[in-house]
């Protein structure tokens, strides 16, 4: 089996669905976008027209959109399994999910989409709005988190696919809290993780892309 996969090594969703790719142990050619490598993505935009990654080809059918990709991956190789078989597990899951895409990358990317702007185009009230919703969304994960572990009681899954990218870029953008130690514990175990470390050391590289310069650290 192989499968095409398009995305960059810096992006938080390309890793998204790399960990579980290598969490699963699939073979796939990986076809980075950047600039080094000019011819993938307009192969990319022939199966997306958005431009948008990461995304995978398998059988001659695109897949994007990475929730999506790693829900398909786990109808194609069903173990380990990221998403719970049974409702209410699979549904937690979905939901930290969401929770970390929406409310950790997605007030993470407004920040760096702001510095990506330019000095000229800054807006103030963008970046605190988005750091305040971090914090305040640091303090609902803390508490959620106390019990160790991973993200749900259902083992590695989805969910901590979404968690890993979110919080290691969340926490240079606007740094976890000393007080939130279940969260800095939490982030710790993530960036431990090999499917995850594999993910951090591949884009070490490409850490001056970083428009807010990258912390020495992680």
């Amino acid at each position: 089996m192989m499968l095409t996969f398009y995305g960059h090594p810096f992006s938080s969703y390309t890793w998204k669905a790399l960990i579980a790719l290598y969490e699963k142990g699939i073979d796939f050619d990986y076809r980075s976008v950047d600039p080094a490598f000019p011819d993938h993505m307009p192969e990319l935009r022939a199966h997306w027209p958005v431009g948008q990654f990461p995304l995978i080809v398998h059988d001659g059918t695109p897949y994007f959109e990475s929730s999506v990709i790693i829900e398909y991956l786990d109808h194609l190789v069903p173990e380990p399994r990221l998403i719970p078989a049974e409702f209410d597990a699979a549904l937690k899951v979905r939901l930290f999910d969401r929770v970390f895409d929406n409310h950790v990358m997605g007030r993470m990317q407004s920040v760096v989409a702001d510095a990506i702007r330019g000095p000229d185009n800054h807006v103030p009230m963008i970046v605190d709005q988005s750091k305040a919703a971090l914090e305040t969304v640091y303090g609902w994960l803390d508490k959620e988190l106390a019990g160790g572990g991973w993200a749900t009681p259902y083992g590695f899954s989805l969910a901590d696919c979404a968690a890993g990218p979110s919080l290691f870029y969340a926490d240079w953008v606007h740094p976890i809290p000393e007080a939130f130690e279940n969260l800095r514990a939490y982030r710790a175990r993530l960036l431990a993780y090999p499917s995850i470390a594999r993910c951090v050391e591949e884009a070490r590289p490409y850490r001056a892309y970083f428009p807010l310069g990258a912390p020495d650290r992680d």
